[in-house]
């Protein structure tokens, strides 16, 4: 397989790999010179170059279209490449398939998001002082696209209170990106790719990003592709989707479990539609349905959803943490799962950007070395995606040691540094910029050094150590200048054959 990440976070770049080498699969990325850092731009012909030199002896590519037309999932959000020359990298898909016909191509592309905060990296620079108000006239734009003129007034007055050429480049942006999607359409259309998925970051019910969704899915009607088509909220979890999609074709049956009897409704703070909704499409984007009863299930999704609503700090008990769940239960149910046999991957969205404390705390009476998967990063769809992937995968482990780094550097990463180091780390720093952390990078990072190793060497003693698996531990640090995403290098071997 040869994989085009959408950036060289370990979520993003590290997971898909580490799911595929758990199955003997072989996974080949470009050189890191040809990503992006950060918001800085990877090399669109470095990586032209890479894919004709290594695809004739390749089965799979998993390629992210930001990234091999704009230079990667952010920078598609920066920079001003004309659509022509995105059009044209975009070619190359075409004649890498007339070239290798039996070569499946499994892309996604991002619809730009409209960023939830003020972020002056990670989106063009004018959006740290105007993101308020640009997220106001796209909210603005989409009710009266879709409730006509009775919301006229509120348009007028927000598209006044953006300056007229920061208005149309951002929108500008948005269309050269919608017309590349546009184009991945038609190349779906053509046979040239096996599969497309169409997702939406950070996305709310209204704006100018679910305006893009409409005008995407009309074009899918059109076209007649629904079949080999998903259209959904997610981004970074995406290449774990399409890989276990790749890997094992086939739909399968999969239960899901809700921690709530009425998880299935539960909002979401960076999704358009409620819990069980997103589910389903993350389900059906890996190649999975739902299931009519655990018995028939080929794994058991367990999802940990809020009470009534996520909320951004825990504990939480006014939306999370309420009657509207029971978590003792909850957790009971995965025991009396896994002491049937059955493979469960857990995926935990209660709250955004991180693990649950409580429900850790609960699961810690489990064998968490016997999970399919575990997952609870970022957003809903992030974590729903990455679950996902390691459940339809379970079945085909043949690497039982690379299985356990994989699980091992989910729980390292999404509990015990999303869930408590971080929040540590940002206390120490006296709650630095969340965009930049500038000259405090090294002290972060030296923080990190000191809380996250021992975590993780404790939760390695508890439940997968004695078990002829070996742990080397690296040195935590930072991808980007700033807290939000930490790397923990870890590495599984094993000591003694599967078998004595």
């Amino acid at each position: 397989m040869l994989l085009v990440p959408p950036d060289t976070r370990p979520p993003t770049l590290d997971l898909p790999v580490q799911l595929a080498r758990m199955t003997g699969a072989e996974v080949r990325v470009p050189p890191a010179a040809a990503l992006p850092d950060f918001f800085t731009p990877g090399d669109t012909g470095a990586l032209a170059a890479w894919l004709r030199a290594g695809v004739a002896d390749a089965d799979v590519l998993v390629v992210c279209l930001e990234t091999l037309c704009l230079g990667g999932m952010i920078p598609a959000r920066r920079v001003s490449d004309p659509l022509a020359g995105a059009l044209e990298r975009l070619a190359i898909l075409a004649e890498l398939k007339t070239a290798h016909p039996a070569l499946r191509i499994y892309a996604f592309g991002v619809i730009v998001r409209v960023a939830h905060d003020n972020d002056p990296h990670e989106e063009k620079v004018y959006y740290g002082e105007w993101g308020r108000e640009l997220r106001a006239y796209s909210t603005a734009f989409d009710r009266h696209a879709r409730h006509g003129e009775a919301d006229r007034a509120a348009l007028d007055a927000a598209r006044a209170a953006v300056p007229a050429d920061i208005l149309a480049d951002w929108v500008g942006t948005r269309e050269r990106n919608r017309a590349l999607h546009l184009a991945a359409l038609d190349l779906l259309a053509g046979g040239v790719l096996s599969h497309l998925c169409l997702t939406l970051d950070d996305t709310t019910p209204y704006g100018l990003a679910a305006f893009d969704r409409r005008l995407l899915e009309a074009r899918a009607d059109a076209l007649g592709v629904w079949g080999r088509l998903d259209v959904y909220p997610g981004a970074d979890e995406v290449p774990c989707a399409l890989l276990a999609r790749a890997l094992r074709p086939e739909e399968v049956p999969v239960w899901v479990r809700f921690s709530g009897l009425g998880g299935a409704g539960a909002e979401l703070l960076y999704e358009d539609r409620p819990a069980g909704e997103l589910v389903r499409a993350h389900l059906r984007a890996a190649g999975c349905r739902l299931a009519d009863s655990p018995q028939e299930a080929a794994f058991v999704l367990a999802v940990n959803t809020p009470g009534t609503r996520q909320a951004h700090r825990q504990p939480d008990f006014a939306t999370v943490d309420t009657p509207h769940r029971h978590l003792p239960a909850f957790v009971d149910a995965l025991r009396a799962d896994l002491r049937a046999g059955r493979a469960v991957s857990v995926a935990d969205i209660a709250y955004p950007n991180g693990a649950e404390a409580r429900l850790w705390t609960l699961m810690g009476g489990l064998p968490l070395a016997e999970l399919a998967g575990f997952s609870a990063w970022n957003t809903a769809g992030n974590t729903l995606g990455s679950a996902v992937a390691f459940g339809k995968l379970a079945p085909l482990v043949t690497d039982r040691a690379a299985h356990a780094q994989a699980l091992l550097a989910r729980i390292a990463d999404d509990v015990l540094y999303q869930g408590e180091v971080r929040s540590l780390v940002r206390e120490r720093l006296g709650s630095p910029s969340p965009f930049d952390l500038g000259e405090q990078r090294a002290d972060a990072e030296a923080a990190l050094r000191e809380l996250l190793p021992p975590r993780v060497q404790a939760v390695w003693e508890q439940h997968f150590a004695r078990r002829g698996l070996s742990l080397e531990l690296g040195e935590p640090h930072l991808a980007w200048p700033r807290l939000f995403t930490g790397v923990v290098p870890l590495s599984v071997t094993e000591t003694v054959s599967s078998g004595s």
